[in-house]
């Protein structure tokens, strides 16, 4: 089997205990485990992320019903005046301690496949579904920050990411399916006598997803993974049509494929306190660490936000060009429900603190959400 045919098991169909829930509109933590988050600010209040606070944050999420937790991987910081993402714990041995400390979340880790090679990441994959009784996914990403790749020598041109990430793929998958010894021979890989255990628990295999929004990103995420994470411009817009222009390839073979997106989320009592803080948090940007993202994101050939420096800059504030929602409650839980109804199945949510924003969202969001139906 090819990558270029390689379906997805679907979310609900792949015998996974994640997303397989009756709650309508799945929902997550994303960055824990990297310092600030994607808030590039210098409040006292940010992020830190060290281990105990993952461990609180996902134990909470675990016991409160959330689906899962998913982490960004980093290797290098952005300077500035705190170093925003300059802490950013290994995602595979992340959440693999998280899964030994968890019951029923989901744990992914969050890779960049030219930096690992499949045969090895094939075993510790396995390995950390193994621990985690099936709750493991992976965030497959091909790395676009070139500064990073640098750190590792790695010589896979931009162009070629997403071709080598299909053949990457097709590795792990074959492996985990249990082929007889088996050779491969692609554009990238030259491999012979392949086979590894232990396979992935309970016969099934971990959850694939992927963010790619170029033309090339979108149809890997298509064609190799089991959903697709999208993010509209802004909280306003409606991308009800892309996501339907995602999920009908695979409806066509009668497959499952959610759509997720990820939001920082500000809330409080009121539309007062939540603005108050946004704008807090705003007044003490710090500006070095964002004007540095958008320099490795032009150097790298990422796709800028629209608009003058200035525009760029204040986008980049709001979670790495991610859309915000801020307000109270019934704002929060309102905007929830129009993404759902344009197709989105999940949200990983972005906090400016996790240890002191999670309690209040769960205690008055997702109460809600139950109430309009999208959560049990």
């Amino acid at each position: 089997m090819t990558t270029d045919t390689m379906p997805g098991s679907g979310i609900t169909g792949s015998g996974r205990p994640a997303f397989a829930g009756d709650n309508k509109l799945k929902l997550g933590l994303f960055g824990a485990n990297m310092s600030c988050q994607t808030a590039l600010t210098t409040i006292p209040e940010r992020w830190i992320g060290d281990w105990d606070e993952n461990v609180e944050v996902a134990e909470l999420a675990d016991g409160a019903g959330l689906e899962f937790i998913l982490p960004v991987s980093r290797w290098k910081g952005y300077a500035g005046k705190v170093d925003p993402a300059g802490v950013c714990n290994e995602t595979i041995a992340w959440a693999t301690g998280l899964l030994a400390k968890t019951k029923r979340l989901t744990v992914f880790a969050t890779v960049q496949a030219p930096l690992i090679h499949p045969v090895f990441a094939a075993k510790q994959f396995a390995t950390a579904d193994q621990i985690g009784h099936g709750r493991f996914g992976l965030n497959i990403v091909v790395g676009w920050n070139d500064q990073e790749l640098e750190m590792f020598g790695n010589t896979v041109p931009a162009p070629d990411r997403y071709p080598y990430t299909r053949e990457w793929v097709e590795i792990i998958r074959r492996i985990w399916a249990g082929e007889d010894e088996f050779d491969f021979n692609g554009r990238f890989f030259q491999l012979r006598g392949l086979r590894g255990k232990p396979f992935p628990y309970g016969g099934t295999r971990p959850l694939l997803v992927n963010a790619g929004m170029s033309d090339v990103g979108r149809a890997f995420a298509m064609d190799c993974c089991d959903c697709w994470f999208s993010t509209p411009p802004s909280p306003k817009d409606d991308f009800s049509q892309s996501i339907a222009e995602a999920k009908a390839p695979a409806a066509a073979r009668g497959i499952d494929y959610p759509v997720l997106t990820s939001s920082t989320v500000i809330c409080r009592s009121t539309k007062r306190e939540a603005e108050e803080f946004y704008r807090y948090v705003c007044e003490n940007a710090d500006w070095e660490a964002v004007d540095r993202v958008l320099e490795i994101r032009r150097l790298s050939g990422r796709k800028l936000p629209e608009g003058d420096k200035q525009q760029q800059r204040q986008e980049m504030l709001k979670g790495f060009g991610s859309f915000i929602i801020v307000g109270d409650p019934d704002h929060v839980a309102s905007e929830f429900a129009r993404l759902n109804r344009q197709g989105i199945d999940g949200i990983a949510m972005i906090f400016v603190n996790q240890k002191r924003e999670v309690p209040f969202f769960l205690q008055e969001v997702a109460p809600r959400l139950q109430a309009m139906g999208l959560r049990s």
